[in-house]
């Protein structure tokens, strides 16, 4: 009963959370030495998804690495987060309002 768009969404959400753990690794990671941050390569990983595949990890780019070796730059994962949070709400919220035309349809055909 639900479409194609809820089951990209769930996949759109799948990967948000795949990308809010890297986040989250590369900020316990800032003072690990030697430690480079990873990226997801959103929209090649989306259409990946679609496909049923698993998310793959990229180097982030254009990092400033320090002496240490480690590139995590905090002010860039923190945006990364609240990006990451905004998109999830954004297809939660697409997602609940699929959920409700189908619980409004079958209401709707129960005669209630």
């Amino acid at each position: 009963m639900l479409d194609a768009l809820t089951t990209n969404l769930e996949r759109y959400m799948d990967l948000l959370s795949a990308r809010q753990k890297l986040v989250s690794s590369n900020v316990a990671n800032a003072d690990t030495p030697g430690y480079q941050a990873q990226d997801i390569d959103f929209q090649f990983e989306f259409a990946t998804l679609l496909r049923g595949e698993k998310p793959q990890t990229i180097p982030a780019q254009g990092l400033k690495e320090k002496p240490d070796g480690n590139n995590v730059d905090v002010d860039r994962e923190a945006r990364m987060l609240a990006e990451n949070a905004m998109r999830f709400n954004v297809a939660s919220t697409l997602l609940r309002s699929q959920i409700k035309m189908v619980r409004t349809a079958i209401q709707g055909g129960n005669g209630g």
